[in-house]
């Protein structure tokens, strides 16, 4: 297998691992709202997803810088044609980090209020335009012969783009909740339950119509597969969850954010950013890639150090693994306060 292959591979593996964790950690934010009818609910809320948030950031910068060395042009072209795409996401991601640390800082409800909102703002933002954009990048968009971007910000908007979004920010929430099920007890526990028996058919019904959109397109024959999978993946989800199977439903849609990703990356491949102005403009994993030497050394450098993160996540999870509730949640304590 050729290098540029493997690490078309790796990357979609590295956006699996941020959908799969990071997705969870939308969902749980997205929810704030809605679930945490007291100020002490969302704390438990905040406090599912605080000790590891920001470690599953570190997928993002992961498959970032992994594009960037293993494909500067795909690089070059994303990041300069969805540059106001992207932009809002980085903004809606620093203000959701600010806000886990800030909310707690000075006891007072307006002050949490505020930054409750913008943990959902900087949830729900990268949620929809993830999806627009991933489904913008295996559908095309113009592309001149020199590798740059054409359109505008209004040529991402089209409904195939849209109903992407629709798809990322329903299956995050679902994911959220099956989470909070998991990872919580009491009234959380039961209103997160609650909450994913009401998001899941929004989730089948709008995760099918894209992913079979999607095959019938561009699909290739393998990746029929992979929509089948995500498609019993959901539905399983919601039986489980119906069964009281927490941690089995929660596993469900993780399979079906796997699944969808490689679905995706499957008709995408061998191009890595299609033209619709001309196919032969188009971006692939040969036109768009690293020297051989670059992508060698990179493939060391990744079968040394990804067992070493991998390995430190998978401690941190099973350290908080234990469930939370109301009765876990300290009064407020304010630095400095009397």
């Amino acid at each position: 297998m050729e290098l540029t292959t493997v690490w078309f591979i790796l990357i979609a593996v590295l956006w699996i691992g941020y959908f799969f964790l990071e997705g969870f950690d939308f969902g749980v934010g997205m929810l704030l709202h809605p679930l945490g009818r007291t100020e002490v609910d969302r704390r438990v809320m905040v406090n599912a997803i605080g000790p590891t948030w920001d470690g599953n950031e570190v997928w993002l910068l992961t498959a970032g810088g992994a594009t960037f060395a293993a494909f500067p042009n795909w690089y070059a072209t994303l990041f300069s044609g969805f540059y106001l795409p992207l932009l809002l996401v980085l903004i809606a991601l620093i203000a959701r980090g600010v806000a886990f640390e800030y909310r707690g800082k000075i006891d007072d409800e307006r002050w949490r209020a505020r930054w409750d909102l913008a943990i959902a703002f900087g949830s729900w933002l990268p949620a929809v335009l993830w999806g627009v954009a991933f489904a913008n990048i295996v559908a095309g968009v113009p592309i001149d012969r020199n590798g740059n971007f054409t359109g505008t910000l209004f040529t991402l908007l089209n409904p195939f783009g849209l109903l992407g979004g629709v798809v990322t920010a329903s299956l995050f929430a679902l994911h959220g909740a099956n989470f909070l099920a998991l990872k919580t007890e009491g009234e959380v526990h039961d209103a997160a339950r609650g909450a994913a028996r009401r998001i899941a058919p929004v989730t089948i019904a709008a995760g099918a119509v894209f992913l079979l959109w999607n095959q019938i397109a561009r699909g290739a024959a393998w990746t029929w597969a992979t929509v089948a999978v995500a498609a019993v993946a959901l539905v399983a989800s919601a039986v489980l969850e119906r069964g009281g199977r927490d941690g089995w439903a929660f596993v469900a849609t993780g399979l079906a954010i796997a699944a969808a990703v490689v679905s995706l990356f499957g008709s995408l491949f061998p191009d890595v950013m299609p033209s619709t102005t001309d196919a032969a403009f188009s971006l692939t994993v040969h036109n768009a890639s690293s020297t051989t030497y670059t992508l060698k050394v990179m493939t060391w450098v990744a079968a040394v150090m990804t067992p070493v993160v991998v390995g430190y996540q998978a401690w941190t999870y099973w350290v908080f693994r234990q469930r939370i509730g109301r009765h876990h949640i300290p009064p407020v304590h304010v630095p400095g306060a009397h």
